[in-house]
């Protein structure tokens, strides 16, 4: 199979036939083999039973449907599973990305070589109050991951398919998936100027929770895919510091008190930060020692992904 599209959907009834009719259309039009795979993500309204009456009428329309809402995140990984394209693309359901675009997305993957194609909407029609977040949140973005992108959260999106078979996308981490994938050695990431359309159907699901939970998961992913297998390397680090500051300050408190006659030490100040520091050091020290035994006897501790295998 040529690709396959996976959209991720909450409410969408209006826009799904327009944006079937039109995927189909390309499809046809390319004479590529493809399949559809709506994620219906605990919708209220007639999603799935529009996304039904499609299969019915395309057998290529395939669908998965959340008994409750979890979220874009697992929307998408429970349809990257599902995925048997050669190339997996991702789009929006509200209409705002354009099908038109999946054929040049489909030729960077399989003549350019890219693992993954970002989308780049770079004349939006969103309000500001969408649009100025997103650019405070793509630019703190580039600079954590050094990935030169403009719209990390673009749902249009391709992927070559051992991409997402080998990448798990979880909470809120969908805004991610470029970070992720690098840091699982795709490190090839492509980007275009896609179109954006205004929405004609429904309402946006953008709000000022999901733009602070997309700071709170990047700096979540940073720490994660630093020392999420050598946690002693930042606890043990921080811990082993503090606690030596703290022992410092008490021996020089010790040394105050026989050689500088000062017996009132425990009112002073120094003395609270020192045992603090001592405290907190050795509280950090035993977190990561905890979490190393954690990390080491977990059931995916080697988990890694191996690209190429010569055998005997």
């Amino acid at each position: 199979m040529d690709i396959s599209i996976v959209i991720p959907l909450l409410n969408e009834d209006e826009s799904l036939p327009e944006l079937s009719a039109w995927i189909e259309k390309v499809m046809n039009e390319n004479r590529f083999s493809y399949e559809i795979i709506f994620v219906d993500d605990g919708s209220t309204d007639r999603s799935w039973e529009i996304i039904e009456h499609l299969s019915e009428k395309n057998k290529n329309i395939k669908g998965i449907k959340f008994r409750r809402n979890y979220g874009k995140s697992a929307a998408l990984n429970c349809g990257f599973l599902d995925a048997q394209g050669d190339v997996v693309i991702t789009m929006d359901a509200d209409m705002q990305d354009s099908p038109d675009e999946i054929p040049e997305l489909y030729k960077m993957i399989k003549e350019k070589g890219f693992h993954l194609v970002s989308g780049w909407k770079q004349k939006r029609y969103d309000p500001i109050t969408k649009t100025l977040p997103t650019k405070l949140f793509n630019w703190a973005a580039r600079k954590m991951s050094k990935i030169k992108l403009h719209d990390f959260n673009c749902g249009l999106k391709a992927y070559r398919n051992d991409v997402v078979k080998n990448i798990e996308v979880y909470g809120e981490m969908h805004r991610y998936i470029p970070v992720i994938a690098k840091w699982s050695g795709f490190s090839k990431i492509g980007e275009k100027v896609v179109q954006h359309r205004k929405r004609q159907y429904g309402k946006t699901k953008f709000g000022m929770s999901r733009f602070i939970n997309g700071f709170l998961d990047l700096i979540s992913l940073s720490f994660v895919g630093k020392f999420g297998k050598k946690p002693m390397h930042f606890f043990g680090l921080w811990g082993t510091f503090l606690f030596f500051i703290g022992f410092v300050i008490a021996t020089y408190l010790v040394y105050a008190k026989f050689a500088m006659d000062s017996y009132k030490m425990t009112e002073r100040p120094l003395f609270y930060l020192g045992l603090l520091c001592m405290i907190i050091g050795a509280q950090m020290f035993l977190t990561g020692f905890i979490a190393e035994m954690i990390s080491r006897n977990s059931l995916d501790r080697n988990n890694y992904i191996i690209e190429k295998k010569i055998s005997l």
